[in-house]
């Protein structure tokens, strides 16, 4: 059971935790991992399946819980500024569109600032171009988390909005795609880190 369960499977619907099984909010199927698997393989597991969560195991015993968070700040990721537009998946189609700026990237996820709110679960498509690379990418993706910000004053004295922290699972990337982040986080990354 994940806390995204609860918000929209609880506490979206108005229903009271006390009345609720945790059987009946749990995300199914389960998806393990063996914990001497590599990162790699966990990464691609997820994307394939759409889940944050691989509960880990040795000789088929559960032993951890592995999370996207965790494979998001595992790869070596890189510091940018690149413009992007997220697009909020509703259905089968394609929501609301949400200029926003990639903050960091790996092969794995991207945190991005936004101004806009976007709520943990939320399926959504991350658009960009990196620079020396015709043509653009356009990314299936998850909200993992969003950090919550206070309103900033304006030189006027009104209120603003400060732009929101937001961690974005790459979900069905593929493995060309994957390759080509990859490539442009090692060709970016700064060279004290690079030789780490």
């Amino acid at each position: 059971m994940t806390p995204t369960d609860i918000v929209k499977k609880v506490v979206a619907q108005g229903l009271e935790p006390d009345d609720i099984e945790v059987r009946a909010i749990m995300t199914r199927p389960v998806q393990f991992i063996e914990y001497d698997r590599a990162m790699d393989e966990a990464s691609a597991l997820m994307m394939s399946t759409g889940t944050p969560i691989l509960i880990v195991t040795k000789q088929n015993q559960p032993v951890g819980v592995l999370t996207a968070r965790d494979l998001i700040l595992s790869p070596k990721r890189c510091s940018t500024k690149i413009s992007a537009t997220i697009s909020v998946l509703e259905g089968e189609g394609v929501g609301e569109e949400h200029q926003v700026a990639i903050s960091q990237l790996s092969h794995a996820g991207a945190s991005v600032e936004s101004p806009s709110l976007l709520l943990p679960g939320t399926r959504v498509l991350l658009s960009f171009c990196l620079s020396e690379m015709m043509s653009p990418l356009t990314i299936r993706g998850n909200i993992l988390n969003t950090t919550q910000v206070e309103p900033v004053s304006g030189t006027s004295g009104s209120l603003i909005a400060a732009p929101r922290g937001i961690e974005i699972q790459f979900v069905d990337l593929s493995p060309a795609d994957q390759s080509r982040i990859k490539s442009w986080v090692l060709a970016n990354l700064p060279k004290t880190f690079e030789s780490s």
